[in-house]
């Protein structure tokens, strides 16, 4: 693995229904922090359809192949990095999927959203993998999409499994809070990686669809769960992480993060 690793999120804003448009905005962010000379680099969710569909025929006419040639660009415009990007699926037996790909030179991995929010439900068909957990140059990375972060056991699983970094392509819808307060799913991403001693790096989008608002909360929290990048005012997320700690679950003289677990008791 490589110790030092720069992850960049780019927090695009796709419009429902411009595909070609949306792929060209996710191949120049790409083209740019791989430019700029991120390892790793984050999508949001759906960015390649936008994500307030009106019906299922709109977001199947959205929808790409997983061997869709699009992700062979996208592998040759990150010139080496790791990419990871949400995007409307079309499986091979017709069903929709909300779904992340990871790539990475001849690495061509796709996970299918397992927990699926609100009107999600409408269009797609719930995964029924775990996350991957991929062998890279930089390291092992984790990828689910959104909602699944907000399960205590998906999180645990990726780490258990020895993941070094969380990407997690995102939809954030506004959510009102007390003033000075982030968004909560924030603080979700936040105690994952402090209790699991991994990094993780969240990809929110931007901008108002259809007259819904999102939270662009787009954040990378390193090992001990701070935040040490976001996306505000930029539209970019850059952070240098040290993979590496993410191996080392020691969190006292005589306590390990992953090894202290009691799951005996916990049934």
């Amino acid at each position: 693995m490589v110790a030092r690793v720069r992850v960049s999120c780019c927090e695009l804003a796709p419009v429902v229904g411009d595909l070609a448009g949306n792929l060209a905005q996710a191949s120049a962010a790409i083209g740019a922090a791989a430019g700029a000379g991120a390892d790793v680099i984050v999508l949001p969710e759906l960015a390649t359809s936008g994500y307030c569909f009106q019906s299922p025929d709109e977001a199947r006419s959205l929808a790409l192949g997983g061997g869709d040639g699009i992700f062979a660009d996208w592998a040759e415009l990150a010139a080496g990095s790791v990419v990871v990007a949400g995007f409307a699926e079309r499986g091979e037996d017709g069903s929709l999927f909300n779904s992340a790909v990871l790539l990475c030179e001849d690495v061509r991995v796709v996970y299918r959203k397992v927990h699926l929010w609100n009107t999600e439900q409408l269009f797609f068909t719930a995964g029924d993998r775990p996350p991957p957990v991929v062998e890279t140059p930089v390291g092992r990375i984790a990828v689910m999409v959104c909602y699944d972060m907000e399960f205590p056991e998906m999180t645990r699983a990726v780490a258990l499994r020895g993941a070094d970094l969380l990407a997690v392509p995102t939809n954030w819808p506004w959510v009102d809070r007390p003033e000075g307060q982030p968004a909560p799913e924030i603080l979700i991403a936040m105690a994952a990686a402090r209790v699991n001693r991994m990094p993780i790096a969240c990809c929110d989008r931007r901008g108002v669809e259809r007259g819904q608002r999102w939270n662009e909360a787009t954040a990378i929290l390193d090992e001990s769960g701070w935040p040490v990048a976001t996306a505000a005012g930029t539209g970019v997320a850059t952070a240098v992480l040290d993979l590496s700690q993410a191996r080392n679950k020691v969190i006292s003289e005589r306590n390990d993060a992953l090894a202290d677990r009691r799951p005996d008791v916990y049934r």
